[in-house]
């Protein structure tokens, strides 16, 4: 018998706060054995199944009144292969621990985003990207995993594996908890390299004319407006031969801490008690900011500390829509009279071939937009919706929206490869909840 439950009726919270649930009982396994003793256990008792990470996502997709798994104590690197040019990890290892352990051996992810807090397991099954021009997501520098399903086997999937590990390793990489619990991730790494990041304010309007040319010219290029401004803040990360030049610590801590952070957090508390200053705020902040380059090792760069908390809604547009959308939501802030003290983040990816992949098939630009947390979000994020989605626009599996299984049928030309095989696996929705019901169908 498993020695691994921890609590019965302990109310679990995500990051934001805006997301709660109530599960039957809360289980932290330490062996596959246990995450299949697990599954099983639950199955024979009618309760379902749901593994959370740090609960980053805004979306209630780990959220369960049945057993909710955490796969933290199932961590730590377990193979490095320098040969194949891969890790090999625990499911619950957090993407900090990661990319810490990497560079102790010399080794880098290509890719990834901009905070590194969630567990490698939930990262990738939410599709967390960061922007490349030629790297993507996380999901699609994954090589192999071990998937314990419903009826308590465990998968190991990759392309080299049977037709039916074939078919999941394909489909699953985004699987949104829907088809299993990871327990194990194989990631590609490379030898660690340096970036140097160029970070730039810079007019709206000339951000947008030229977007095409900052995205062709740079390994990965990323900007955030800032509304009821016509100023943006642009940043250009590119492989550097060195030698690395750290953002000083006076520097360092005046635009990650006091400016990204602490003045950021007075900013959004002011403005959340008197919207009517939120205007002002921003044309201040969104001045503050000052042209610097410096040159790290990858994660120091891709990452920053995000201490600020707030909901999010991102969409996925075909990159040859972005500006028009970008255009579009300028104008309908102006014209609503919405107060917005977040910056609107801009990032692209290469399209790839995963399923349920927000780039999946297309050449992608990410559009998100935040509310701090407890202003009202609703009424900025739906008409923000209305413009995405009229673009054709994927919603971000972990990110607040509004969309069910009929709309995503639409945009995701694989969607119905990923619910066969939903079928196939977990036909009594061992792994379901009311937000898969929703965006993948009964």
């Amino acid at each position: 018998m498993s020695t691994t439950t921890l609590k019965k009726h302990s109310t679990w919270r995500n990051w934001a706060g805006n997301v709660t649930a109530l599960p039957a009982r809360t289980t932290s396994p330490t062996t596959v054995e246990e995450v299949r003793e697990a599954v099983r256990r639950a199955a024979a008792e009618g309760l379902r199944v749901k593994a959370v990470g740090t609960g980053h996502s805004f979306t209630a997709a780990a959220a369960t009144d049945g057993v909710l798994l955490r796969p933290q104590r199932l961590c730590g690197v377990l193979e490095i292969d320098r040969r194949a040019g891969t890790v090999t990890v625990g499911a619950g290892t957090t993407l900090k621990a990661l990319n810490v352990a990497l560079a102790q051996e010399g080794l880098s992810l290509t890719n990834m985003g901009d905070i590194m807090e969630q567990t490698v397991s939930g990262a990738i099954s939410t599709g967390t990207h960061g922007t490349g021009r030629d790297s993507a997501s996380l999901a699609a520098q994954v090589r192999a995993f071990d998937l314990v399903t419903a009826d308590g086997r465990v998968l190991h999937c990759s392309e080299q594996g049977t037709e039916e590990e074939r078919t999941a390793y394909a489909a699953a990489r985004v699987g949104l908890g829907a088809l299993g619990v990871l327990t194990t991730l194989t990631l590609a790494v490379e030898p660690v390299f340096l970036l140097t990041a160029r970070e730039e304010p810079m007019p709206f309007d000339r951000v947008l004319t030229e977007f095409d040319r900052f995205v062709a010219e740079n390994e990965h290029f990323e900007f955030y407006w800032f509304p009821h401004t016509g100023n943006c803040n642009t940043k250009r990360n590119n492989r550097s031969a060195g030698p690395a030049a750290p953002p000083g610590a006076v520097s360092g801590w005046i635009e990650d801490e006091l400016l990204s952070n602490g003045v950021f957090q007075a900013a959004c508390t002011v403005g959340q008690f008197l919207p009517a200053t939120i205007p002002t705020i921003a044309r201040v902040a969104s001045r503050a900011l000052s042209a610097r380059t410096y040159t790290d090792i990858p994660y120091k760069v891709f990452t920053s500390p995000r201490r600020v908390r707030f909901v999010e809604m991102e969409y996925a547009l075909p990159r040859t829509a972005a500006v028009e959308a970008l255009r579009e939501l300028k104008a309908m802030i102006e014209r609503t009279g919405l107060r917005i003290s977040f910056p609107v983040e801009v990032r692209t990816a290469p399209a790839d071939d995963i399923a349920l992949s927000t780039a999946s098939g297309r050449d992608t630009a990410y559009i998100a937009v935040h509310q701090y947390r407890g202003t009202p979000y609703q009424a900025y994020f739906t008409a923000a919706e209305r413009i995405f989605t009229a673009h054709g626009g994927r919603p971000h599996w972990g990110k607040v929206h509004t969309r069910d299984a009929e709309y995503l049928a639409g945009v995701y030309p694989r969607f119905q490869e990923f619910t066969a095989l939903r079928d196939r696996l977990d036909p009594d929705r061992v792994f379901g909840n009311d937000y898969l019901r929703r965006v993948l169908g009964e």
